[in-house]
């Protein structure tokens, strides 16, 4: 953040003046009546010291509204960029009666069928019905790769504004104009809808219970001062309770907040409540998909297995001549593991016969011009095929089935011998790096359960391989709910992911419901949250946000309240040195003159604002650790870093203030 951004913001911050707008933070709206009373004072009984005070009561508010407002500007700078994304469109209404009519966008309501073609922006939120388009988002989700979408499944749901390329397809509304999923994230990134969440509302009832605490002290100090014969000046009082208020935090909550759902934006995830990042960074239970998620989605080769008397090159030959027809993701995963092990670049198939893969044959192949044929497949087709399968091959068979993998044998046949050459271990191959993130999920605290379609023979094998804390096999979407309901009522939060319309329930249920944008409408009104990438790994991510978003507010809570103590002994020493002058041993900074003690406080509490609204904004820097060991770091670096930094503060300042006339 520079200080360019800073002005840039400063209008807004002035405009924030408003006691209808600040009213609504009470420790900024006391520190706005002060500053509205010592003007009154300054005006009538003007000195330097009046003016210089109130001066810097302003200035605190000022920098107290300029923290929300540079966290504000952060959004709407991302909202103007998605505003640019709605443009008022024409729509191709389907009518009940199979005629086509033109209508603007904005008058097309939820139900409606429209025809939306290659080239063509997409009106309206919807469902694709009818056909199948790659369409380019790149307007939501800043990806320049355009995706597919098609009827059925759970990659129908399409954005107003995204534009077809290629193709035709018949979309079903499903929002009203106005209410679509981009004007929903524009108001959020703007802050126009956002609420304060649960834990915002306690910590500012305790800043507010603080805060007339102070009230009632130095309201009361004037009477007892006057009785001891050191009567203090209203806005020397004044100055008092700005400084001993917590007007740190209080000016720089809202900033946090908002800074925190910013910074899920900036990873293109979209949260339809502060409650939700809340909730994440509290979220002790994971869900997880396997597929797609922690493994790749399809079964990739992961090693050759030679049979007996048959050498490796042997091997790797014939499997990757087996599948150069094999168009599967399984058949080119074949190839490239062969390549990747020295086979040639180059195969010699000039009058070759090629047999592709069905699902009946369950076989692959090629038939080559000096008669010799070459299979891959099913232990039971090859068996079929060629006569039969030896003992090794098939306890090769055995063992990789046994590991939840998937065995494809490989044989050739010359002049009617059959010979099997080896074996083809298929499996889920889980990501590079997903083995580490679960490691730092559990230094987090954080349990992973890993939800899979698969056997439970398959689920085990591959949530060892993966790393996972737990798995649910064979998972309908009744056992994921009843899974997620048996944690919560452990008193853990949950988090999921999902997609598909029979997520939805399971999305709902969770506290962190994480719905992908190519999922269907259903799952993106059912989560709390949006992955506009849909990356479904993007969860591990939302939770270190949250957990940062908690730990910032706890952290700069910490130094506020951390920092009062300088303070003390600037002003309090000040205000009663002349009556009792004992007290300048309290004196530690050796400050100059009370009024530059009391003034170079005042100047402080407004300036570290400022300086924090930086950290505000990026958040504390969060690393795995128990909930103990984080305390234990914020006491030692925000505790002790508050009540050291105003001592140096104070007095640096006190050295400058202390040459003003008529205050040094």
């Amino acid at each position: 953040m520079t200080l360019t951004t800073l002005l840039a913001q400063l209008p807004s911050a002035l405009r924030k003046l408003d006691p209808r707008h600040l009213w609504r933070s009470p420790v900024m709206f006391i520190v706005w009546i002060g500053s509205v009373m010592t003007t009154v004072i300054a005006i009538a009984d003007p000195s330097a010291f009046a003016w210089t005070i109130t001066v810097w009561l302003w200035l605190t508010v000022v920098f107290g509204n300029l923290a929300e407002a540079v966290a504000e500007g952060r959004g709407k700078a991302q909202a103007a960029s998605l505003r640019a994304a709605r443009t008022d469109v024409s729509a191709l209404r389907l009518l009940p009666d199979g005629t086509e009519e033109t209508v603007a966008g904005t008058e097309l309501r939820v139900g409606d069928l429209v025809i939306v073609q290659a080239g063509e922006v997409v009106p309206g939120d919807g469902d694709v019905v009818e056909g199948v388009a790659s369409v380019d988002e790149s307007a939501i989700t800043g990806e320049s790769a355009p995706v597919i979408r098609e009827a059925g499944g759970d990659r129908s749901a399409v954005t107003g504004g995204t534009k077809v390329l290629s193709d035709q397809i018949t979309v079903k509304i499903t929002s009203a104009p106005g209410e679509t999923f981009l004007d929903r994230m524009i108001a959020l990134v703007e802050g126009a809808s956002r609420r304060k969440t649960p834990n915002e509302i306690a910590l500012s009832i305790l800043l507010v219970s603080l805060t007339i605490v102070f009230v009632l002290a130095v309201v009361t100090l004037k009477p007892m001062a006057d009785y001891a014969g050191a009567p203090q000046d209203t806005l020397v009082l004044i100055a008092l309770l700005v400084c001993l208020i917590p007007t740190t935090i209080g000016a720089l909550l809202s900033a946090i907040g908002i800074a925190g759902m910013d910074r899920l934006v900036r990873v293109n995830v979209l949260a339809m409540s502060g409650r939700a990042v809340e909730a994440a960074g509290d979220v002790s239970t994971l869900l997880l998909d396997k597929t797609g998620t922690i493994t790749y989605g399809n079964r990739r080769a992961s090693r050759l297995v030679p049979a007996a008397g048959v050498t490796q090159d042997e091997m790797r030959d014939a499997a990757r001549l087996s599948s150069l027809a094999d168009l599967t993701p399984e058949g080119r995963s074949i190839v490239e593991l062969a390549l990747a092990e020295g086979a040639p670049a180059e195969v010699a198939t000039d009058g070759a016969t090629f047999v592709e893969f069905t699902a009946q044959t369950r076989m692959s192949g090629v038939d080559l011009a000096s008669g010799r044929a070459v299979r891959k497949g099913a232990g039971g087709s090859i068996a079929a095929w060629g006569g039969g399968v030896p003992d090794d091959v098939r306890a090769t068979i055995d063992e990789i089935s046994g590991s939840g993998g998937t065995p494809l044998v490989v044989a050739e046949q010359t002049d009617g011998v059959t010979r099997v050459l080896g074996t083809v271990h298929l499996k889920d191959v889980v990501k590079e790096g997903m083995v580490e993130r679960f490691a730092e999920l559990r230094r987090m605290g954080i349990r992973t359960v890993m939800i899979t379609g698969d056997n439970p023979l398959t689920a085990a094998a591959i949530a060892k391989e993966a790393g996972v804390d737990d798995f649910l096999a064979e998972a309908t979407p009744e056992d994921k709910m009843r899974l997620i309901h048996q944690e919560q009522e452990g008193g853990r939060l949950v988090a999921m992911t999902g997609d598909g319309t029979n997520d939805a329930p399971a999305l709902a249920a969770a506290d962190v419901g994480v719905a992908m944008n190519s999922g269907t409408s259903a799952a993106k009104e059912a989560g709390n949250m949006v992955d506009l990438d849909s990356d479904p790994t993007k969860l591990i991510d939302i939770v270190g946000i949250g957990k940062q978003l908690l730990i910032t507010r706890g952290a700069l809570t910490t130094f506020s309240i951390a920092n009062d103590v300088a303070k003390y002994f600037a002003i309090i020493p000040a205000m009663f040195l002349v009556a009792y002058p004992s007290l300048d041993r309290l004196n530690v900074m050796h400050l100059a003159t009370p009024q530059s003690a009391i003034l170079s406080a005042v100047i402080f509490n407004a300036l570290v604002i400022v300086a924090l609204i930086p950290l505000a904004l990026k958040g504390v820097a969060y690393r795995a650790a128990s909930a103990a060991a984080i305390l234990r770091r914020n006491i030692l670096v925000y505790g002790v870093g508050g009540v050291v930094a105003p001592f140096v503060g104070i007095k640096l300042i006190d050295l400058i203030v202390s040459t003003i006339p008529g205050i040094g």
